[in-house]
C-alpha cells in the first residue's frame, strides 16, 4: 500500500489531505509537533477506514523531523509522497513590513519554511530517486508569488520555498520523481480578512491528487477563487 506523509498536518488541510489520499488506497504518516492533535487525526481517519500512524517531530528541529520520516518508512514500508505545509510558522507580534524587515525577523520564517522542507526531502528523496517514482508537493499561501507588504519577512521565506520547489521539479525532470509547488489564495476554512475569499479545505486537497497522478508535469498549481 503507497504512503503519503503530510508534515504539518492539522484538522483542516492537513486532513483534507490524508483523506483524499486513503481515499484512494495510501496510508497516512502524520507529522507535527503536537502528539495530542496527531493521535485525534489518527483517530478521525481509522473511523473513515483509512490506516494513519503519528510521529511527533518539530520541523524546527531537523534531525527529529528526518528521524520522524525514517521512522515513518520503516513503518509503513516506504513513503511514496511528502507533503510539506507546516503550520504555525507565522507569529503575528513579528510581522514586518519590507522597508521594517531586518534579518532576524526573516530568520524563523526561512528556518520553518524552507529549511524544514529541504530537511523533509533530504530524508525521502534518496529512495524516491532509486526507485525512480515518488511526489514531493510544497504548500505556501500565495504570497509567495504576489506578496502582501504587512507580511514582507513570511512573503520572502515562502517565496524561498517557492523557487526551491520549481527548481527541484527542474532537477528531476525524467527522473520519474515529481516536485511541484501548491499556492493557495484563499482562507481555508473562514476569512481572518474581511472580503477575502474563502475555500473549504475539501475544495483544496484535490490539487494535491492530481499533482500526484494526472499533472505530474506541472512544477506549479495556485488555488484561487
Amino acid at each position: 500500500m503507497p504512503t503519503i506523509a503530510i508534515v504539518g498536518a492539522g484538522p483542516q488541510l492537513g486532513l483534507a489531505i490524508a483523506r483524499t489520499f486513503g481515499s484512494h488506497g495510501h496510508s497516512i504518516a502524520l507529522i507535527s509537533r503536537n502528539r495530542a492533535k496527531l493521535d485525534d487525526l489518527a483517530a478521525k481517519l481509522a473511523a473513515d477506514g483509512i490506516t494513519a500512524a503519528a510521529f511527533q517531530a518539530d520541523v524546527l528541529d531537523r534531525d527529529a523531523l528526518a528521524g520522524a520520516l525514517r521512522h515513518a518508512a520503516t513503518h509503513f514500508g516506504g513513503i511514496d509522497v511528502l507533503e510539506y505545509s507546516p503550520v504555525g510558522g507565522i507569529d503575528s507580534t513579528t510581522l514586518t513590513t519590507p522597508s521594517a524587515t531586518e534579518p532576524a525577523h526573516v530568520q524563523h520564517e526561512m528556518d520553518f519554511q524552507l529549511y524544514g522542507a529541504i530537511a523533509a526531502t533530504r530524508a525521502v528523496l534518496p529512495a524516491m530517486r532509486q526507485a525512480r517514482a515518488g511526489t514531493l508537493l510544497y504548500t505556501t499561501g500565495a504570497g509567495s508569488i504576489d506578496p502582501v507588504p504587512q507580511v514582507g519577512n513570511v512573503n520572502a521565506a515562502a517565496a524561498a520555498l517557492r523557487n526551491w520547489a520549481i527548481n527541484l521539479h527542474k532537477e528531476l525532470a525524467d527522473s520519474g520523481v515529481q516536485a511541484a509547488h501548491v499556492g493557495i489564495d484563499v482562507s481555508i476554512g473562514m476569512s481572518v480578512i474581511p472580503g477575502f475569499p474563502t475555500a473549504r479545505p475539501e475544495e483544496i486537497s484535490p490539487v494535491y491528487w492530481e499533482l500526484h497522478t494526472t499533472h505530474r508535469d506541472k512544477a506549479e498549481r495556485v488555488f484561487s477563487r
